[in-house]
């Protein structure tokens, strides 16, 4: 990957439209980045980020953060481009972040979405060609090209030197979760969780099986109790051999509980020839005591039978005369209903009398039938009057209905003249609220593109009235630590002259007689030097020398504390201005009182349209209801004059029709009751004497059928007579005691009964309880056969379930045996895992070997082949992660000591030689793809010129491979030893590029 050409407008600290021209950058092989703090430098990497992945990097990306320079104008988009060489092609990037711009119709401001554009050169053509527009498909296409992630690319290109110098401090767990990010192994991870996982299954599933196993044992145990079984054996689920236990001690149950069935079974059988022998007995006794007791039983019934016989008698001849008598019964009924009828009429006839008037109380029926015809003709005649009648009723209804409806329409009117009366003040009143509200919008949309400035500069006042008093802190302490440091490297260096004035006495006190000297080779020591006052010893410099490293460490991290803090104040100051808090405070307030005034006031534009709206809809509807109205009045007064004439007529005829009633109605109600009168009348005469005639023939024939009946008078006929419910008592009663008397007679001829009354009296009593102590042995004894019977049976039904889980369980033991030999060797804790490393640390152990031997190619040429990285796989005590350890070889002791022991130059270099060698070994794992741009952050600083030199010499080399490095510092040195070089400057109105390449 090389880039040519980058651009950026509106974007960060830059204002207007900045061009780095990296191709010329990038002719001198290595370039410095310099410039002022809270000039700029770490946006133009951010722009390039930017441009390739559409975020800056994570580091200083939070979710506030904004990209669009707060120095730019208004109508500026914020644009980043970025022209480069991929795989083999040449693109062009283009993207714009989302961000507010001014609204094409009306004021304020609107929010655009974010846009990207691709292009490719096409070489034959000489002309660029657009490929998308899409951010998902760019972000892919360039993904695949590139081969590594957002946060790849920010650690192999952007080399932050502060987090590699935090990775060779930092213990083993840090350094795998960057190296996790780097290469990806979250599918080790994924592998090490499905292990565990598939155990823990694996572990449930066996742990359930010996639970199951051991509820059947439970519940054999409990059907075997009251056998001879052995006690169950005391294991847990989980424990080996638990099965064959299981299995073994039900084998020993069943065995018991067939012997003991057996036993049951021979003590039923002699309790069944006992039981049999006394039911016998007792059989034959009660059969003895029933005939005996049926012979007495039936002496007594013959006995009540011949009590019972005159009464039988007596029925017999009562059932005989009313035998008799039910051949008069039709004629008695035939006259009592004959009188029933004629008492009947007679009571009518009587009523109807009484109702008629005393002219025609003794009229016969056939005058009363010719009155009835008259008075009909004449209620016939009063048809038409009704029909009249009622149509001057319907003529005074409809004349009410049109005083009503005159009545409502005069209040129509009267209204609609009123509300029209007043209709253009209503309108004008409305048009006004429009007006108001339509005036308020526009200006609620010019105060909103202030408030929003207002709000930001407000903030930003704030944040530099804080950040003031904590640059003046962070300066003093800036101060503190210096001096603290330089106290500290005075008093390392003198005791280190001291002790270099006395080293004699000190190497002197090493000798040992008969051993060769270190210095001469000689073997004799004739005057040793002797240790002076005061004299200084190894361990006191390597205390002062570690005080000082402390002391540098501590100054290092005021200086960045103090410009981190002084960056945000200069910041915070050139976005607030010159304006105080209170200024502000009091201009934003003013701004967010009157943009919400007019945001409320520009609300009920659309309420006030409505109310005009229903205003002109109810004017409309006020003119059509007067038009109506007045049609409706003049339709009235015609129908009126019409229905009066009608009405006169009608009333004419109906004074003729009603005579002396006052209605047609009551006429025909006097007419209809007379007719009905007369007629009732003549229907009560005709019945009265028909009845009478019809009662004098049934009393000659009830006298003529009760003599020849055998009765001297209907009345004996009638007394004779008996109901059917009495007839069938006495029927019931004699057909009794025949069948009781034939069935006596029977029972007294049976031969068995005869021969059971001459014999002993029966004792069923001791029969009785003789054979009860039989019954109740055979009970309990087939109750115990029984029950030993089911337990053998549900022994074995168990027993079978005991197998059939111990046969399932098999595989499953298996697997979770082979399943957390696996997941233990991947987590660790397996004693077959000697070192006992993670599967995840395992394969970044790999990793972190490949970068320490690619970082010590060139960390040796920086330290002039005194250092070099090794990867160490010991073991970590307690809990740590292992096999990610990380140590440096001093090649002039021989030994290899922690990392974390190197001074700060040495750190620096160190930490850039395991960046390099970081981006070779992410690059090789991306597939390859040659990364012919990279830079540098911040750190020469803490090299001397010696080791600066190796250092910018190293960095030299990679234009070996057609490298361009770009160096991000603020070292003044730098800028004569790198005449290639992009400065950043700085001012109020932002931010601008010079660049200046070496001729």
């Amino acid at each position: 990957m090389r880039l040519h050409r980058l651009t950026i407008t509106a974007f960060g600290p830059f204002a207007a439209t900045q061009e780095v021209d990296f191709d010329a950058l990038s002719t001198a092989g290595l370039f410095l980045l310099h410039g002022p703090t809270g000039a700029g430098k770490t946006s133009v990497l951010d722009a390039v980020c930017y441009a390739l992945y559409g975020a800056v990097p994570g580091a200083r990306q939070s979710p506030g953060a904004a990209l669009r320079s707060d120095h730019a104008a208004v109508g500026t988009y914020t644009e980043v481009g970025l022209e480069l060489t991929v795989g083999g092609r040449r693109l062009e990037i283009t993207r714009r972040p989302a961000q507010l711009r001014l609204k094409k119709k009306g004021t304020g401001f609107t929010t655009e979405k974010a846009q990207s554009w691709l292009r490719e050169y096409d070489a034959a053509s000489g002309a660029w060609r657009a490929m998308s527009r899409s951010h998902q498909e760019l972000g892919e296409e360039i993904g695949q090209l590139l081969g590594m992630s957002r946060e790849q690319f920010c650690q192999v290109v952007l080399l932050p030197q502060g987090d590699f110098a935090r990775f060779l401090r930092a213990d083993a767990e840090a350094r795998g979760k960057l190296l996790g990010r780097l290469f990806d192994t979250r599918r080790f991870a994924a592998v090490e969780e499905r292990l565990a996982e598939l155990r823990r299954a694996a572990e449930h599933q066996v742990r359930a099986g010996d639970d199951r196993l051991l509820g059947i044992a439970q519940r054999i145990a409990q059907a075997a109790r009251g056998s001879s079984a052995p006690p169950l054996p005391d294991r847990q689920p989980g424990d080996a051999g638990l099965a064959s236990a299981v299995l073994e001690w039900a084998a020993l149950a069943r065995s018991g509980a067939h012997e003991c069935a057996d036993i049951a079974e021979s003590a039923l059988s002699a309790a069944e020839g006992r039981q049999a022998a006394a039911r016998q007995a007792l059989d034959a006794e009660r059969e003895l005591a029933r005939l005996q007791q049926r012979f007495a039983d039936t002496r007594l019934r013959a006995e009540a039978l011949e009590a019972r016989r005159p009464e039988c008698e007596r029925a017999q001849a009562l059932l005989e005369r009313a035998h008799k008598a039910e051949l008069v019964a039709p004629a008695l009924a035939l006259r009592d209903d004959a009188e029933q009828a004629h008492h009947t009429a007679a009571t009518a006839y009587a009523r109807a009398r009484d109702l008629l008037s005393s002219g025609l109380a003794d009229a016969g029926a056939e005058q009363l039938a010719a009155l009835e015809g008259t008075m009909r003709q004449e209620l016939g005649a009063l048809d038409a009057a009704r029909r009249a009648e009622r149509r001057s009723a319907e003529i005074t209804a409809e004349r009410g209905d049109l005083d009503r409806q005159a009545r409502a329409d005069e209040e129509i009117l009267h209204e609609a003249a009123g509300w029209l009366a007043g209709w253009e003040s209503v309108r004008r009143t409305v048009q006004d609220r429009i007006e108001a509200a339509q005036e308020a919008a526009t200006r609620a949309e010019q105060l909103a593109g202030q408030l929003d400035p207002a709000r930001h500069r407000l903030e930003a006042a704030r944040r530099r009235d804080t950040l003031e008093a904590a640059a003046t802190d962070a300066e003093h302490r800036l101060g503190s630590a210096r001096e603290h440091a330089n106290t500290a490297h005075e008093t390392w260096l003198d005791l280190r002259e001291r002790r270099l004035r006395g080293i004699a006495a000190e190497l002197a006190a090493r000798l040992v007689d008969g051993e060769p000297c270190a210095v001469c080779g000689s073997d004799a020591h004739p005057v040793p030097a002797r240790a002076a006052d005061g004299q200084v010893d190894s361990a006191t410099e390597d205390a002062a020398q570690a005080a000082y490293r402390r002391a540098d460490l501590a100054r290092g991290e005021a200086e960045r504390a103090h410009a981190a803090v002084r960056e945000r104040y200069a910041a915070a100051r050139a976005a607030a201005g010159e304006s105080s808090l209170g200024e502000l405070a009091a201009l934003t307030e003013r701004l967010e009182r009157e943009h919400t005034e007019a945001h409320r006031v520009a609300a009920g534009t659309h309420a006030a349209r409505e109310a005009l709206g229903r205003a002109e809809r109810e004017h409309e509807g006020r003119l059509d209801a007067r038009r109506q109205a007045e049609q409706r009045v003049a339709a009235r007064t015609s129908r009126r004059e019409a229905l009066d004439r009608e009405q006169t007529a009608l009333r004419a005829e109906l004074v003729r029709a009603r005579g002396d009633a006052d209605s047609v109605a009551e006429r025909a109600e006097q007419l209809e009751r007379r007719a009905r009168r007369l007629s009732e009348a003549a229907e009560a005469v005709r019945s009265y004497d028909t009845t009478a005639l019809r009662l004098k023939e049934a009393d000659g024939r009830l006298a003529d059928v009760a003599f020849r009946a055998g009765f001297d008078t209907p009345q004996a006929a009638a007394s004779a007579l008996l109901t059917g419910a009495s007839r069938r008592d006495l029927q019931h009663r004699l057909d009794d005691w025949q069948a009781e008397a034939a069935a006596v007679a029977d029972r007294l001829a049976e031969p068995e009964t005869k021969d059971a009354a001459g014999r002993p009296a029966a004792d069923p009593g001791a029969a009785e309880a003789a054979h009860r102590p039989a019954e109740r042995a055979l009970r309990d004894a087939s109750s115990a056969c029984a029950t030993a019977r089911d337990r053998c049976a549900e022994l074995g039904r168990l027993s079978r379930r005991a197998e059939a889980e111990v046969r399932g369980l098999g595989p499953v033991r298996e697997e979770y045996d082979r399943v957390a030999r696996l997941a233990g060797l991947t987590a660790g804790t397996s004693t077959d895992n000697e070192r006992r490393m993670r599967l995840e640390s395992y394969v970044l152990a790999a990793r972190l070997e490949q970068v320490a031997a690619a970082a010590t190619v060139r960390l040796q040429r920086m330290s002039s082949g005194r250092y070099a990285l090794v990867h160490s796989d010991a073991r970590a005590g307690g809990q740590r992660r292992s096999g990610l350890g990380l140590q440096v070889i001093d090649a002039w002791t021989g030994s290899a000591r922690d990392t974390a022991t190197l001074s700060g130059g040495e750190t620096f270099f160190a930490s850039l030689a395991l960046a390099l060698g970081l981006a070779d070994v992410v690059t090789d794992e991306a597939g390859g793809v040659r990364l012919d741009t990279l830079f540098i952050d911040e750190g020469f600083g803490s090299l001397d010129d010696q080791t600066l030199d190796e250092v910018l010499d190293v960095l030299d080399s990679l234009r070996e491979r057609d490298r361009s490095v770009g160096i991000v510092s603020h070292v003044a040195d730098l800028r004569r030893r790198i005449p290639t070089q992009l400065e950043i400057v700085k001012d109020r109105h932002g931010s601008a590029v010079r660049q200046r390449v070496a001729g």
